[in-house]
Parts: structure tokens; C-alpha cells; sequence
């Protein structure tokens, strides 16, 4: 099965070696996230997700740029301040500073830049792109009626709707998404002609299979192309809480047209050709439910103004809670904190990111947490750090022994890491992280097995045996250090740990780690003081 999925991916190892021989730069950036609410599990998921590929790619020498940030304009915002007897900047303010920005050290974000659609910068970009557009003659003016969802932030076809049968909303068209009554509105508007790109559109996803991913998503993308493309309404007057149109300060721009810009006003569009230019174009990671802003409008936007696509647009699925997209409206919204205070941000990457498809959707459940983290994290990769850095110290005072001949099992050691270690970074390059991970364990699983089957504590016992188990702990921890650097873009604190303990030599992030099987040792290892992941009771967790 894996040799199969290594021969349809081939194509990602031989473009990371063309990327890495031309010095390209990998710019990656999340969607940026809504303030009318907290985040929850579902927001973290995009943001662990976009920085294990960040991380991945700096670590393997590449010029790279996380870009993370919050979308402030539009009127679900405003309401929302107004409901709570504040200012849209004040609430805005408020959430950044508390939800969104906290989030990002809770679980272990390193991102490059955090970009806020209330910024100067932001508004500067944003009021140059659309006059260029206009001046273009991409903009045009008229009158719209439509069905508008203020959740959504965005005018429905009918075939997006639904006529409730029971319940508060019953006998009315409520948006599929968010399950709430949609306004009917009718107003004159600013146009953007999209309908312009409907072939340019899919001349693009043809001639690039991968520009958008998974192939579900692709596939729902062109389908709705293939309906044909209206013309965009991309301004409001009956609100104000928005970026003004720069020829007609009595419209704002349309929250989405402005906040599909962030991708390119944190990286200098109009003010810095040189930083725009060394990192443009950028992956887009998003939930496949803002997949058709991303992979229709956004790409249509960037052709009228004469700038490249980017470089993919990959939808991931959504996180479910019994059975049910995640929501802070249907209560099923869990705060990631909830979860990191009782494992730790490690386990919380760890979990997400390898116990789900990524591409696909994934439920969660605090029991599957507890077992995953014990079996895979405690008892799998925790217990073998401890086990081996404790003989080390035990039998051989703390110094690295050297290897001495080696047999077919020594061997087998050495090759797996060489093999996880180039498997892994296929998986990374197509967006597989789940796979990436399951690649990994295979060798955390060889080394428990190794060390079960070549039992150095028998060895010990007898001086006769002195050079087998040299070996046989240098070929441990020779593998402990080949997991450490692999594992570190997802387990950043329990691997700085372990390379430490391990006598790594330098900080373990400025590791190579498409060459993580040929790390480097210390003279000496020291015995971790506590578990990399200790055990936790079951009946903590709920």
C-alpha cells in the first residue's frame, strides 16, 4: 500500500528537489478568521496544520512565511458589536487581543506575521488594487437583488437555502451553512465582472490538477464554474464598517473582496515590490467551506490585475462533534485550551493532525484523545525516550557508546530512517500530513520493537556482550534523534527536550530535515527528569 501511494507521488519529491535547486520561497497562509466570536478546535486545526508546513519547509532550508490574522470589516461584525454595546474597532480590538493572538502561543503557532483587515496597511492595499481594478474597467455600477447571509457574509442562489419545516425558523429560507433565516436585499452596488473569467478559470484548473486540492474540492470547484460565473456585487451603502470605495466614500468594499487582499497587503502589494516580489505567490490553506471564495474569486480577482495565482489552494474538511460541524452557535464549539491544559500543545497537534485525513472530515471525541495519546505519545514515543536515554546513562555513565559491526537488525534501523525520513517529506509536498505521521511512527515502532527483541538489559549482565550492546544503544539513539527532528515540527516541546537530552548539538528547529537521518550526536545523553508525555487518567479528560 505505501510503495502504491510513493509511485502517485513522485511528482512532489522530484518539484520540492526543482524548488530547492531554483531557491524558491514557500509563503503559506491560513484563512484569516472571523472575530464576531472566541476561536475554537475547528480555527486551531487550520492554524497547527499551516504551521506544521511551515515549520517542515523552514527546517528544510526553504525561504518561508507563515501568514496568519483576523477579518474585521462587514456587518455580521457590526451587529455583533452593537449587540454587545460596543464599537466594531473596540470589539475588534478586544477579540484580537484576547481569543485570536492567545491562540497562537496556546498551541505553539510561529507564524511570520499576524495581518488585521483594520490596518492601515491592509486598507492602503486594498484601496490600490480596487482603483487599479476599476481604472481597468473590471468595476462596474448597478443595482443587485438577492438573498444575503449576514454568517456567511454573502448573497445565496436558491440551491444554497433551505425551507425549515419545524423549529423557531419554520416556513422560512434559512442559509444551509449556518441554518438561519437569509435578508433579502436589493441595492445599488459596485460590480466586479467575474463572469469575465469563467474560462480563464478553467483553463487554469486544467492546466494545473493541483492548484486546487483534495480532488473532492477540485472537483466541486469546477462544477460550479461550470454553471457559470455571475458578475460580483463587491461594495455595500447601507453600512458602513468597511474599507471605503476610493472613487465613492458612500460604498464599502465587499468584506470578502477585502479580506481575500490580506495574502498580498502583508507582503508589501504596492508599497514593497521587493518583498512582494520574493514572496508571492502563496499556498492557501483554508476549510473546504471558503474553498469557492478562494479558488474562484480570489484567483478571478488576481487575473484582472495581472498578478499570479497562487500557488495552491488546498480545502481541508471539517472538524465534527457529534456528528456536527463544529459551531459556537449550535454550542458544539470547544476552546482549544480545554484540551491543552489537561495533554499539553503537543498532544493537541499531534491528535488532529494524525488521527484525521487531512483533506477529509474528521470527528472528535475526548475518548479517542485519551487512547491515541496514551498508546501513540505515552506509552509509543514517550516511553521509548525514556527507556533509552535511562540505559544510556545506566550502563555507560551518560556517554554515547559507538557502533561497532553491525547486523541485519542494527541495519534495518538505519535504512527505516533514511526510508521515513524521505517518505515523510513526499507526504509533506502533497499536503499529507496524517500519512507524513504514520510514516514517522513506522520508525517508532521499529525501535520499540528493536529494543524489545535485542533486550540490552540482558546484555548488560554480562561484560562478554560489552560491544553488542554498544551497538545496539548507539543504533537507539541514533533513532531517537532521527524522531526528535522529524517529529519536531509537530511536537516542538517534547522534541527540544529530547534533543537536549540526546546531546543534539544546536537548536534542534535549524536541523535539516530532509536529511534527519544523518543528524549528528552529542558526545553525551542525560536522562529525561520526567516523561516526555506523562500518563494521564481517563477521568480527567471529560
Amino acid at each position: 500500500m505505501k510503495a502504491r501511494w510513493l509511485r502517485s507521488n513522485t511528482g512532489a519529491l522530484a518539484a520540492t528537489i526543482e524548488r530547492m535547486a531554483a531557491g524558491d520561497s514557500f509563503y503559506i497562509a491560513t484563512p484569516i478568521f472571523y472575530v464576531n466570536d472566541v476561536p475554537h478546535i475547528g480555527h486551531a486545526y487550520t492554524e497547527v496544520a499551516a504551521d506544521v508546513l511551515a515549520r517542515w519547509h523552514r527546517q528544510r532550508g526553504e525561504d518561508t512565511w507563515l501568514l496568519t490574522g483576523t477579518d474585521e470589516h462587514g456587518q455580521k461584525i457590526l451587529r455583533t458589536a452593537v449587540a454587545n454595546d460596543t464599537s466594531p474597532q473596540a470589539w475588534a480590538d478586544k477579540l484580537v487581543e484576547n481569543s485570536w493572538k492567545p491562540l497562537l502561543e496556546t498551541i505553539d503557532i510561529r507564524n511570520d506575521d499576524f495581518i488585521r483587515t483594520t490596518e492601515e496597511r491592509h486598507e492602503t492595499a486594498v484601496a490600490t488594487f480596487l482603483q487599479k481594478l476599476y481604472d481597468d474597467g473590471h468595476i462596474y455600477s448597478g443595482e443587485y437583488e438577492g438573498y444575503y447571509c449576514v454568517g456567511c457574509e454573502e448573497y445565496k442562489q436558491l440551491d444554497d437555502l433551505i425551507t425549515t419545516e419545524d423549529g423557531d425558523y419554520s416556513g422560512q429560507l434559512v442559509c444551509a451553512v449556518h441554518g438561519r433565516p437569509v435578508e433579502l436585499l436589493k441595492e445599488k452596488n459596485y460590480f466586479f465582472r467575474m463572469s469575465a473569467f469563467e474560462k480563464p478559470l478553467l483553463d487554469l484548473y486544467e492546466s494545473n490538477p493541483n492548484f486546487v486540492q483534495p480532488p473532492s474540492v477540485r472537483n466541486e470547484i469546477i462544477q460550479f464554474v461550470k454553471q457559470g460565473l455571475a458578475d460580483l456585487s463587491i461594495s455595500r451603502s447601507s453600512f458602513d464598517w468597511g474599507v471605503k470605495v476610493p472613487w465613492d466614500h458612500s460604498h464599502v468594499v465587499y468584506v470578502w473582496f477585502d479580506a481575500l487582499l490580506n495574502y498580498i497587503s502583508a507582503i508589501g502589494y504596492g508599497v514593497d515590490d521587493e518583498q512582494f516580489e520574493r514572496r508571492w505567490p502563496a499556498v492557501q490553506l483554508v476549510g473546504k467551506d471558503i474553498a469557492r471564495f478562494h479558488a474562484v474569486i480570489w484567483p478571478a480577482m488576481l487575473m484582472a490585475a495581472g498578478l499570479e495565482v497562487p500557488r495552491a489552494v488546498f480545502g481541508h474538511g471539517w472538524l465534527l462533534v457529534g456528528g456536527e460541524k463544529m459551531s459556537k452557535s449550535k454550542l458544539t464549539g470547544i476552546a482549544p485550551n480545554q484540551i491543552t491544559d489537561t495533554f499539553g500543545s503537543d498532544a493537541f497537534r499531534y491528535y488532529f493532525l494524525s488521527a484525521i485525513t487531512f483533506g477529509q472530515d474528521g470527528s472528535f471525541s475526548w475518548e479517542d484523545l485519551s487512547a491515541r495519546y496514551q498508546a501513540e505519545l505515552a506509552n509509543g514515543f514517550g516511553n521509548l525516550a525514556s527507556r533509552v536515554t535511562a540505559m544510556v546513562t545506566r550502563y555507560f555513565d551518560g556517554e554515547i557508546p559507538a557502533a561497532g559491526a553491525l547486523t541485519h537488525a542494527d541495519e534495518l534501523i538505519y535504512t527505516t530512517a533514511k526510508r521515513v525520513t524521505e517518505e515523510a517529506g513526499i507526504a509533506i509536498d502533497a499536503f499529507a500530513i496524517h500519512d507524513a505521521l504514520a510514516t514517522i511512527w513506522q520508525l517508532v515502532d521499529a525501535l520499540n520493537g528493536y529494543i524489545t527483541d535485542q533486550e540490552p538489559w540482558a546484555l548488560a549482565k554480562d561484560d562478554a556482550n560489552r560491544e553488542r550492546l554498544e551497538t545496539v544503544l548507539a543504533t537507539a539513539v541514533h533513532g531517537l534523534g532521527t524522531l526528535a527532528v522529524l517529529l519536531s515540527p509537530v511536537l516542538p516541546k517534547a522534541t527540544e527536550r529530547l534533543w537536549k537530552a540526546i546531546g543534539g548539538l544546536g537548536p534542534i528547529e535549524a536541523q535539516r530535515i530532509d536529511l534527519a537521518w544523518e543528524w549528528i550526536g552529542g558526545p553525551r545523553v542525560s536522562p529525561l527528569d520526567t516523561s516526555l508525555f506523562p500518563r494521564i487518567e481517563v477521568e480527567e479528560t471529560v
